[in-house]
């Protein structure tokens, strides 16, 4: 009898799976502007720092400071929404990334009048602040981990990985797109004379924009999930990581997750310098497929994951995750092997051994990078008591910041003195990661 009461109890507070879903969906929609903000400024990134006249050094050095941000403002983030709740957290996030990308459209129109230093300062500043509000990751999937049970939970946290997938696919087209001078012009005839329209503010603004967006609907829909609220604690920066890695369960997670990010620097900072110098292929090429890339990690983090979660098991769809990631690594080192000529007689022209091989690799980088991520996600959730989701994530999210700062010019150095060199460095670097998934 007072179990018949205990779970009629348990299914009066459990939320309406309509509810459920709504509130999963705004938290993904979150996720996305974050992705879409940092995806919308990757075109112009470059371009962006050398119209300040400084060396192209500066360039890795903007691109390592988002992620260094993260590092640093992931577990805090995590931390607080324990104490404080998710919704607040998210709330003051997405308001202070949309502020920070509208003083990143203004850095440039700063160094024309005040000098170049401070319009850098303005620059690094508005970056690093976009950064530390995409640490909300782990807000995010804290809160998540909140509204589904562990069976539906590989399934939501996928669709984490897929607006991940989404920000890629949409954010660098829209940046190309506003970077046009057709829509510059456009802009210019619309936007007030105070506001600086350039290829550079115009996608910074946009950025902003999405972000807002975000902040209205949270603010809407958005409800605080019920749980048990951790008492507020002096936790230092260092100390979350000292506990996260004396925890025998949470340790081989948060290495896991380090490792898992440095290993796919590589691909994320010299791929496509890669595709250039070894296939000859454009901008546009290599936009198309980064889009192939994005598209089959929608399906793999937003279906595929979640079904094979259920079917087998998170800790072997992990496993599977980093054996594809390992193969596509190796692949991707030896596909200038296959050539460049055409595979069929009476085929066309592009159909190239190395294009078989450079699919072959995407198909297996999109599976292995979304199952090691979304599946390294949901074992972080199974591994943390229900208090402490946000601190837990905020600690491996932060990690993963940590791989993404150090992997990017470790790779560049690499792939100057051998091309092949980052890649089947990122293959060795999962072997540890397949050993401490074994325990």
């Amino acid at each position: 009898m007072a179990s018949s009461r205990a779970a009629t109890s348990a299914r009066a507070d459990a939320p309406s799976s309509a509810g459920t879903r709504r509130r999963v969906a705004v938290v993904v929609g979150i996720v996305f502007v974050d992705l879409l903000g940092f995806g919308i400024i990757i075109p112009i990134l470059p371009f962006y720092v050398r119209s300040f006249g400084v060396s192209d050094v500066f360039i890795g050095l903007l691109a390592a400071s988002y992620s260094l941000a993260q590092f640093g403002a992931a577990p805090i983030l995590g931390r607080i929404s324990d104490e404080r709740g998710r919704r607040p957290v998210l709330m003051l996030s997405v308001g202070i990334g949309g502020v920070a990308w509208i003083l990143f459209g203004f850095a440039a129109e700063i160094s024309a009048t005040a000098g170049t230093v401070l319009g850098l300062v303005v620059l690094f500043g508005a970056r690093l602040l976009a950064g530390a509000a995409g640490g909300n990751i782990a807000a995010a999937q804290a809160y998540i981990a909140d509204v589904t049970t562990p069976a539906e939970r590989p399934g939501a946290l996928g669709l984490v990985g897929a607006a991940f997938g989404l920000g890629f696919v949409f954010g660098p087209a829209i940046g190309g797109l506003l970077a046009s001078e057709t829509a510059v012009s456009t802009a210019r005839a619309v936007f007030p004379a105070f506001v600086p329209v350039t290829a550079f503010s115009l996608p910074s603004f946009a950025a902003a924009g999405f972000s807002f967006l975000a902040l209205a609907a949270t603010v809407v829909v958005l409800k605080e999930p019920d749980r048990v609220r951790t008492p507020a604690r002096r936790v230092t920066f260092v100390g979350q990581f000292r506990a996260a890695l004396a925890d025998s369960t949470l340790r081989p997670l948060v290495v896991a997750f380090f490792l898992t990010s440095l290993s796919f620097a590589g691909i994320t900072v010299m791929f496509v310098p890669f595709l250039a110098d070894f296939f000859g292929y454009g901008a546009t090429e290599a936009a198309l497929f980064l889009a192939y890339i994005g598209a089959l990690g929608v399906v793999n983090q937003g279906v595929l994951v979640g079904w094979l979660s259920r079917k087998v098991g998170v800790r072997y769809v992990v496993r599977a995750g980093v054996v594809a990631l390992f193969l596509a690594l190796v692949l991707l080192a030896v596909s200038p092997l296959a050539g460049t000529d055409a595979l069929l007689v009476s085929g066309p022209d592009w159909l190239t051994g190395g294009l078989v091989v450079l699919l072959a690799f995407g198909a297996l980088a999109s599976f292995g990078n979304g199952a090691t991520t979304v599946g390294l996600a949901a074992l972080v959730s199974e591994g943390a008591t229900g208090d402490a989701q946000g601190a837990a994530f905020g600690v491996t999210q932060g990690a993963g910041s940590l791989g993404r700062t150090v992997g990017p010019p470790l790779a560049a150095a690499a792939y100057v003195a051998l091309y092949w060199s980052p890649f089947v460095a990122g293959a060795l670097v999962l072997v540890p990661v397949a050993l401490l998934l074994r325990r």
